[in-house]
């Protein structure tokens, strides 16, 4: 299973910011639990979000209103709405996609998130 984040940048405080995550691969399965995470610098990394392929959603408390998970009706594409961000949203976030029938967690190469105050 490959996967492939885009969207990060920089953007002041307020504004929006839209991720994607593109899964690829044969062992790729729809039925897979995808989600966000993020570390920023000097800190673990921490989850933003998850939804399962039949769209149970789990947000981290400190997104809550302000951050929109989901998936293409392919399920193969996992996104993330930010809006209302703030300096503390700065972070590398990663896409994760939680292979149950191995047992393995697999994660994207990350996109940088960086907000301005």
């Amino acid at each position: 299973v490959q996967l492939q984040a885009s969207g990060g940048g920089l953007v002041q405080a307020g504004e929006s910011l839209r991720l994607s995550c593109a899964a690829s691969g044969s062992g790729f399965r729809s039925s897979a639990t995808m989600g966000w995470y993020r570390q920023a610098p000097g800190k673990q990394r921490e989850l933003v979000a998850t939804i399962t392929s039949c769209g149970i959603i789990n947000y981290a408390d400190f997104v809550k209103g302000r951050f929109t998970v989901s998936r293409d009706r392919s399920k193969k594409t996992l996104f993330l709405q930010m809006n209302s961000l703030k300096a503390e949203d700065t972070a590398v976030y990663f896409c994760n996609c939680y292979a149950y029938w191995a047992g393995t967690n697999y994660w994207g190469q990350g996109t940088l998130v960086t907000v301005s105050s």
